[in-house]
């Protein structure tokens, strides 16, 4: 039987424990998933947050089909969109990149390289954007990547390929 499965029915029942293992088993991944589209590492830990108690609120109304860790992505993908709308609309004064905390930034060119990279990324259209996010990013096979944003697999394999044609344009090489 599988696990979340188990988690999810002791979770309905109210078990205390069962809501601290589910949280430690996706934790680490959701908020990956939430630096990468939000690059204050303050917000990705509050998106994350939000993902866990959004989840929890709807418990009770969540059938299990065997696909919780997608519907967990499904979730963070909807708050991190929300939070690029209300991005544009504040304003860019005095907004900078935190590349204190990029592990590996030790030198001027990985920092360069690194804001290059996320810079074309986030000029990539949303639905390249997160396959890119999920392919390279959380590890993701182009299946699983299918199911989180819910498209059929060729489309999936269509649109990895659009992105990384789009980012060898923008960078010059991938």
């Amino acid at each position: 039987m599988d696990t979340d499965f188990l988690l999810i029915m002791r979770m309905k029942q109210g078990n205390e424990e069962a809501f601290e293992v589910f949280v430690q088993k996706y934790y680490e991944e959701i908020l990956r998933y939430c630096s990468y589209h939000c690059f204050d590492t303050e917000y990705a830990k509050d998106l994350t947050q939000e993902t866990f108690l959004k989840f929890f609120t709807n418990l009770s109304e969540y059938h299990y089909k065997g696909k919780t860790k997608n519907y967990l992505y499904t979730i963070a993908g909807n708050l991190c969109k929300n939070f690029y709308k209300k991005k544009k609309d504040m304003p860019m004064e005095g907004e900078e990149l935190e590349m204190a905390s990029v592990p590996g930034a030790n030198s001027l060119d990985n920092v360069l390289n690194r804001v290059m990279v996320e810079d074309a990324i986030e000029r990539l259209p949303e639905e390249l954007r997160e396959v890119v996010i999920l392919y390279y990013f959380q590890g993701l096979k182009l299946i699983e990547i299918a199911g989180v944003l819910k498209i059929g697999l060729p489309l999936a394999k269509y649109r990895l390929g659009q992105a990384r044609k789009q980012l060898k344009k923008m960078i010059g090489h991938i």
